[in-house]
């Protein structure tokens, strides 16, 4: 059964001001949640689910056992964010160690500047998490990286992926001299000719209608362009798709 004081606190979660003031967020999900279980960065505070997915998966859920609430689907439905809830919803605390923000000096890692679009965010993280980026970093006005849609957009690369809310001026301090500073523009160079690139340095990726803002362009060492094949017509690339594609040249090239 869920109370009121919890579904309160769980329809508040799906607000950042408030996942910041409690730092819980929500997983929902049956892939998602067993992410969850078998992974021990982020802290398992409460789990509702149906008794038959606790049937289901008693062996993940054993560990938990006094920590899960039997729902019914009426009852998940009232706490869900999803349109079509699953049969299991977690509540979580957010991790208390933070990525060091020192590894933009030893190995490539992102820094998001403005996004909005939760489905980017989490687009974003799952390319971190596939290339094996040891961070994410972001401006204090980007999307949260645990709010309800760039969590499933994730599809758990929020579990995995350390994640931290920096300002870029807090953030470059702390590097090493020399750390490389990139980003993409449309006048930057071919970053597939670019003989030269880095083991290491800071990705920065832009707001999804703006691009990189003008203070944050300030800081690049490197421009880079993302170069379009005669025959492309469109005008821009989605910011996750972007993304990818520098990661993937970084991991190839450097």
């Amino acid at each position: 059964m869920v109370s009121h004081n919890q579904a309160k606190l769980l329809n508040a979660l799906q607000v950042k001001k408030y996942r910041q003031k409690y730092r819980k967020f929500t997983v929902e999900g049956e892939k998602m949640v067993a992410e969850l279980l078998n992974q021990q960065r982020i802290p398992v505070d409460t789990i509702f689910g149906t008794e038959r997915w606790a049937e289901e998966n008693m062996a993940p859920l054993k560990p938990f056992l006094n920590k899960f609430n039997p729902v019914t689907e009426a009852e998940l439905k009232k706490i869900s964010a999803l349109q079509t809830p699953n049969k299991v919803l977690a509540l979580a605390n957010f991790p208390d160690n933070t990525p060091d923000p020192t590894l933009p000096s030893r190995d490539w890692c992102l820094y998001l500047d403005g996004l909005q679009d939760p489905g980017n965010l989490g687009a974003i993280l799952r390319v971190a998490d596939w290339f094996g980026l040891p961070a994410v970093f972001c401006s204090p006005d980007t999307t949260d990286f645990f709010g309800p849609k760039a969590v499933q957009a994730g599809m758990g690369a929020a579990l995995r992926v350390p994640c931290l809310e920096i300002p870029l001026t807090e953030l470059l301090a702390l590097q090493t001299p020399g750390t490389a500073i990139c980003g993409a523009l449309l006048d930057g160079e071919n970053i597939y000719r670019d003989k030269k690139i880095p083991a290491a340095g800071l990705l920065i990726i832009g707001n999804e209608g703006r691009g990189i803002g003008p203070e944050t362009e300030q800081a690049l060492t490197r421009r880079w362009n993302i170069p379009r094949p005669a025959g492309g017509q469109a005008e821009s690339l989605n910011a996750a798709v972007a993304c990818g594609i520098l990661v993937a040249a970084l991991r190839n090239l450097s």
